[in-house]
C-alpha cells in the first residue's frame, strides 16, 4: 500500500494500524494525518508507547494520556477513579482521534486498559449507550509500528510479553491494516534483500556471506561511521574516551526547563539531547531533532566547528553526494514540550545535539544513517539486529564488529502474524477500490462533519447544544489567511510560525490556493519568491526528476506523483522540497469544475 492510499483511509475516520518495514514512512504518514486534523481543528491525542517515541512525535506516553500509569491491571474502582479526574476526563471527552506510535513495544493488556477507560468515559456520556458497546468509546484510534522491531520490555523473571495484537481491543475495534510497501531509506538492492530475508525468518547463505563480508570492513563511501552498541555502558565509554582525546577547550551547555516537575523529568529521560551537553571543537555530533527549514534531520552527522559560552554551536556536516565538502550549520536551541489542549505543561530547551561516536541500538530507532559500525555480539532480544541493520542506507556504509545468532532472529510468532497483516492490508485495498473515489471522499467529508467543530456539510452550521440549524457565521478561511501572508512575501517558516502549523501544512495550502479558482487564489508569480527556500542545486535536480516522471504520466492534467520522484532523487532531498518545487513549476493546475 502506498502512503497516499493509507492517508486516504485515515481520513475516513476508520480505526487504522499503520505498519511496514523500517524506512517505509510510517511516521511520515501519521504526521501528515496529524497536520490534516490540525488544519481542520480536530482535537487529536498524540501518544506513543515510550517516552523517546513520544518525544519524537511531540506528544506524551499513552500511559500518561489515558491515566493508566504503569500498573498491569485496572479494577472497576480504578477506572472510576481515573474518570473522576476532571482534566483527564475533559481531555478524553474532547479528543476525536487518538494516535499511538511504536505499538510493537506496547503490552497487549495496556491497549485493553486504554480501551476500558475510553469506553467508560465516552460511552457513559452517550444517552442509552451501554458501557461496552463502542470500542474506544467511538473515538478513532490510529496505531503505528512494526512488530519486527523491538518488542515490549518485560521485567526480570517475567515471560516474553504478548504483542498488542493479542488484546481484546485489537479484535473488537476492527482495525484497517495499512501495510506500507515502499522504502525511502535503503538505496541498494542488497541491503533491502538482507532486511527482507530477516523479516522472512530465513536468512540465506548468500545474505550471511554479504554480512560476513562487512566484518570489520573499511568504509569507502566517504562517511565516518556512527558506532551502535546494544548496551549503554559501551556507548558512554566510547564517547567519553573520544571527547577526551581532543585537546581543544571543553564547553558545557546546560538544559533549561519549566513546568511540572514530574513531567519535566519525564521529558529529560526521553529526550535524546543530554541534560549537560559537553562539546569541543572537533567533536563528532549528531542532530537529534528534525529541522527541515535548516535542512537537517534526526540523524544528521557533523563535526563541531566552533562552540563557546553564550554562542550557538556551529557544525560542519559530513560530506555527501550533494555536498561533497559538507555544509556549515549554526545549531539553534530547540524545545521539547508536553502539551495538553494547546497548553504547555512542561518544556525543556537544549541544543539538539549529542556526541555521536557511539549510540545504542534502541536510541537509533527512527534514524537514517549513511555509515554505521555496529557490535551485535551481545544482542539479547529478537529484532535488535534488524533495527540496527535497517538504520544504514547502503551495505557500503556498514561495518560489523561482531554478531551473534540472536541478531538475525525475529520473534517467531511475528513471522506468522505478518502474513496475516499483509492479507488484511490487501483486503482493505480491495474494499477501497470497490467503493470508488467519490464514495471515499464522501466518507471523508462525513467524518470531518462529525469531528471538526468548524466543518459542516452544506451552507448551514449547527448549534452544538440544541442541534438546530443556524446561519453559518462568516469567517476567514484558513487558506485565505495563508494567502495573505504569501502576498506579503513571508517565508514558509515565518508563515508556519504565525499560523501555528507545520511547513508541510503551509505547502498543502499553496497547492490548494494555486489549484482553486476563487478570490483567494494565488498565481505562480505570487509564490515565485519561495524558490529561495530550495537550494539551486536541489531545485534543478527536482525539476529534472519531475519532468522524467511526468513523461511517464498517463495524463498531463495530473501532477507527477511524489513517490516516483523521491525514488529518483534519493534520501538527501526531502518530500517538502519536492512538493514545493512541484507547485512552483506549475504542475499543480487550476481545477475546472
Amino acid at each position: 500500500m502506498t502512503q497516499k492510499e493509507a492517508l486516504d483511509i485515515l481520513k475516513t475516520g476508520a480505526n487504522v494500524f499503520i505498519t511496514g518495514p523500517a524506512g517505509s514512512g510510517k511516521t511520515y504518514v501519521v504526521n501528515q494525518y496529524i497536520d490534516y486534523l490540525r488544519e481542520h481543528h480536530v482535537p487529536v491525542g498524540i501518544t506513543a508507547s515510550t517516552g523517546i517515541a513520544a518525544t519524537h512525535m511531540g506528544g506524551v506516553t499513552i500511559h500518561s494520556w489515558a491515566g493508566i500509569g504503569i500498573v498491569d491491571s485496572l479494577s472497576e474502582y480504578d477506572i472510576e477513579a481515573i474518570a473522576e479526574k476532571v482534566q483527564l476526563r475533559r481531555r478524553i471527552e474532547e479528543t476525536k482521534v487518538l494516535i499511538i506510535d511504536e505499538v510493537s513495544m506496547l503490552h497487549h493488556f495496556r491497549l485493553d486498559m486504554v480501551d476500558a477507560v475510553l469506553r467508560y468515559i465516552l460511552n457513559k456520556s452517550k444517552p442509552g449507550m451501554s458501557l461496552d458497546e463502542l470500542p474506544f468509546g467511538g473515538m478513532q484510534v490510529v496505531l503505528c509500528g512494526d512488530f519486527f522491531q523491538l518488542p515490549p520490555v518485560s521485567r526480570m523473571g517475567e515471560p516474553m510479553p504478548r504483542f498488542m495484537y493479542h488484546s481484546d481491543a485489537w479484535e473488537n475495534a476492527n482495525f484497517n491494516v495499512c501495510y506500507l510497501s515502499e522504502n525511502y531509506r535503503q538505496t541498494d538492492d542488497v541491503s533491502l534483500s538482507i532486511l527482507n530475508e530477516i523479516r522472512s525468518g530465513e536468512v540465506s547463505d548468500e545474505a550471511r556471506e554479504h554480512l560476513r563480508g562487512r566484518h570489520k570492513a573499511v568504509l569507502t563511501n566517504g562517511f565516518e561511521p556512527t558506532r551502535l552498541f546494544t548496551h549503554n555502558i559501551n556507548v558512554d565509554t566510547v564517547n567519553d574516551n573520544e571527547l577526551a582525546k581532543i585537546e581543544a577547550p571543553e564547553f558545557r551547555y546546560e538544559m533549561s526547563s519549566r513546568g511540572k516537575k514530574h513531567l519535566v523529568e519525564a521529558l529529560k529521560r526521553s529526550c535524546l539531547a543530554p541534560e549537560i551537553l559537553r562539546l569541543r571543537k572537533g567533536a563528532r555530533v549528531m542532530c537529534v531533532k528534525n529541522n527541515f527549514e535548516k535542512d537537517y534531520v534526526n540523524g544528521t552527522l557533523g563535526v563541531v566547528v566552533s562552540c563557546g559560552p553564550g554562542v550557538d554551536p556551529v557544525i560542519r556536516t559530513v560530506p555527501n553526494r550533494d555536498y561533497p565538502n559538507g555544509r556549515t550549520i549554526t545549531i539553534e536551541q530547540a524545545s521539547w514540550k508536553i502539551e495538553d489542549e494547546g497548553k504547555v505543561l512542561a518544556e525543556i530547551d537544549q541544543y539538539p545535539l549529542r556526541l555521536a561516536w557511539a549510540i545504542t541500538v534502541h536510541k537509533s530507532q527512527g534514524m537514517s544513517l549513511d555509515a554505521i559500525e555496529v557490535d551485535l555480539s551481545r544482542s539479547f532480544e529478537p529484532g535488535m539486529g534488524y533495527v540496527a541493520l535497517s538504520r544504514v542506507r547502503t551495505l557500503a556504509g556498514l561495518t560489523i564488529l561482531g554478531m551473534n545468532e540472536m541478531a538475525l532472529q525475529v520473534h517467531p510468532e511475528v513471522l506468522e502474524y505478518d502474513r496475516k497483516l499483509r492479507e488484511r492490508s490487501d483486503e482493505v485495498l480491495g474494499i477501497m477500490a470497490g467503493e470508488g473515489e467519490s464514495e471515499i471522499i464522501k466518507r471523508q467529508e462525513q467524518f470531518l462533519a462529525r469531528v471538526a467543530p468548524l466543518h459542516r456539510e452544506g451552507d448551514e452550521d449547527f448549534d452544538d447544544i440544541t442541534g438546530n440549524s443556524r446561519a453559518k457565521p462568516k469567517k476567514v478561511s484558513t487558506y485565505a489567511k495563508t494567502a495573505a501572508l504569501v502576498k506579503r512575501e513571508k517565508m514558509l517558516r515565518e508563515i508556519a510560525k504565525e499560523r501555528d502549523m507545520t511547513v508541510e501544512t503551509i505547502i498543502a495550502h499553496l497547492e490548494e490556493l494555486v489549484a482553486v479558482a476563487d478570490d483567494d487564489q494565488l498565481s505562480l508569480d505570487d509564490i515565485a519568491y519561495l524558490k529561495r527556500e530550495i537550494s539551486p542545486q536541489h531545485f534543478n535536480k527536482i525539476k529534472n526528476a519531475l519532468e522524467e516522471v511526468q513523461e511517464d504520466n498517463d495524463s498531463s492534467d495530473k501532477p507527477p506523483l511524489l513517490s516516483p520522484v523521491k525514488e529518483k532523487l534519493g534520501p538527501n532531498i526531502s518530500f517538502k522540497d519536492i512538493r514545493l518545487a512541484r507547485v512552483l513549476l506549475g504542475y499543480i493546475k487550476e481545477r475546472r469544475d
